[in-house]
């Protein structure tokens, strides 16, 4: 059982904005999906959601009574371990949607890019740890991004480009923190943005669809172009207060894709208006807000970075999801955090809220 000071360094802000998150998700996956399914099953997804999520925050307490040092421990362990689920999805893994990026578990599909993020933030931060301060030469820093790189190519292999960037997202808030010059930083953007063109190459045909109809999604309106249309118009009908739950015309009667996943912030548009889709957004600001306070607030340079790559993950896949469903970000299948349906996703979540937790309620020594 944790000590009662242990107890009473818990981030109760950060859980409070946890809990509110995940109750608001249940309520518009309900909206979002119930309509579709039969009377005894419609709110499956639901109650599977809530299942996954009270079981992940049992297992959050359980995992406090344990010093995030520990991990530092199984960083080596879980890079292996990572490498070989990404491997194990290119051959027994399986597809849909273009993608083979799912491993069949008896009833439970799980993601294993989903889990790689974690653990590429666990052992990252093992690695910069040890090259703090001294990101000062290419000789240092060239060992870090070919770290960073197999599993960064294994998950864009699946194909999926959305990860792939995520992980670009944690190297980058990681490295900055672990004291990389800014010439060495703006010299590896000059070098990224020189091989785009390359890269275009190795793109999927439906990636480079993605990309193209986000320019002009009338390119393709009946095809690529249709989520984003659709996504636009659910979120601009919702004006003001909304349309009200369990009333979205686009969600409702199905014009809009993925609207559980992918797409869920359209529906909270459409049916909670621009006020509500606000006072969410305003919520995981206070969330990254925390997330930053924790790394500020780390009694080591191990925690300050396992907390920014937690943060830096979750600001990525906030800005990518929003700005995607509001058209002014191309199509990548990135998830709302805490709110987009998704049992490996939402577990992955959970147990970066879990870790964030761990590092400020151990900020301090505490005596016995």
């Amino acid at each position: 059982m944790l000590n009662q000071r242990l107890l009473r360094n818990l981030d109760f802000i950060l859980i409070g904005v946890t809990v509110l998150i995940i109750l608001i998700s249940l309520v518009i996956i309900g909206s979002a999906t119930h309509i579709n399914n039969p009377s005894e099953d419609r709110y499956w997804y639901v109650q599977r959601q809530g299942l996954f999520a009270l079981a992940n925050m049992i297992l959050i307490f359980i995992m406090l009574n344990f010093d995030y040092k520990s991990l530092e421990k199984f960083s080596g362990f879980l890079y292996a371990f990572n490498l070989i689920m990404l491997l194990a999805v290119m051959f027994v893994g399986q597809s849909a949607l273009g993608a083979q990026r799912w491993i069949q578990i008896g009833p439970i599909s799980l993601q294993p890019s989903e889990f790689s993020k974690i653990i590429m933030i666990i052992s990252l931060a093992q690695i910069l740890d040890k090259r703090s301060g001294r990101l000062n030469s290419f000789k240092e820093i060239i060992p870090v991004f070919i770290y960073v790189g197999i599993p960064f190519l294994l998950v864009l292999k699946q194909p999926d480009l959305g990860t792939s960037l995520v992980f670009l997202a944690i190297l980058f808030g990681m490295i900055f923190v672990a004291g990389i010059s800014t010439r060495h930083l703006m010299m590896i953007f000059g070098a990224g943005l020189a091989i785009l063109p390359v890269f275009w190459h190795f793109l999927k045909d439906y990636q480079k669809k993605r990309l193209t109809v986000f320019i002009d999604p009338n390119v393709d309106p009946l095809g690529s172009g249709y989520h984003i249309i659709q996504s636009k118009i659910a979120i601009g009908s919702g004006m003001l207060f909304g349309k009200g739950l369990f009333n979205g015309t686009q969600s409702q009667l199905n014009f809009l894709p993925e609207n559980h996943t992918d797409f869920i912030f359209a529906v909270i548009g459409e049916e909670l208006g621009f006020v509500g889709a606000t006072l969410i957004l305003l919520l995981y600001l206070i969330l990254l807000y925390r997330g930053v306070k924790i790394a500020g607030a780390a009694r080591d340079n191990f925690g300050t970075l396992l907390a920014t790559g937690i943060t830096s993950m979750l600001a990525f896949h906030l800005l990518v999801n929003v700005g995607m469903t509001a058209g002014i970000m191309p199509v990548t299948g990135i998830p709302l955090p805490l709110m987009s349906y998704g049992v490996s996703a939402l577990t992955t979540n959970l147990f970066s809220i879990g870790i964030l937790l761990n590092i400020y309620m151990r900020r301090q020594k505490i005596l016995f």
